[in-house]
């Protein structure tokens, strides 16, 4: 018995293209090694978050505190 696929599941790609042909030659991951290097996020305590109000403000202040702490523990 064939399952039946809900109005949502249906494809909604166009008929003139042809989903075999995009996908053939695909490399998994190709850009996965790129995306890593451009993309570093980190996750601030609410109270660290709250001493940078804006993006900005982090991005500014951030790395002078990190130089800070690299010239200490060189001490």
């Amino acid at each position: 018995m064939k399952k039946e696929t809900s109005p949502e599941m249906e494809d909604e790609l166009r008929p003139e293209y042809d989903l075999k042909t995009l996908l053939k030659g695909g490399v998994r991951g190709k850009y996965a090694e790129r995306y890593r290097k451009g993309t570093n996020l980190v996750l601030l305590a609410s109270d660290v978050a709250k001493a940078f109000p804006t993006e900005e403000a982090g991005n500014e202040e951030l790395p002078v505190a990190a130089k800070r702490h690299e010239e200490g523990s060189q001490r």
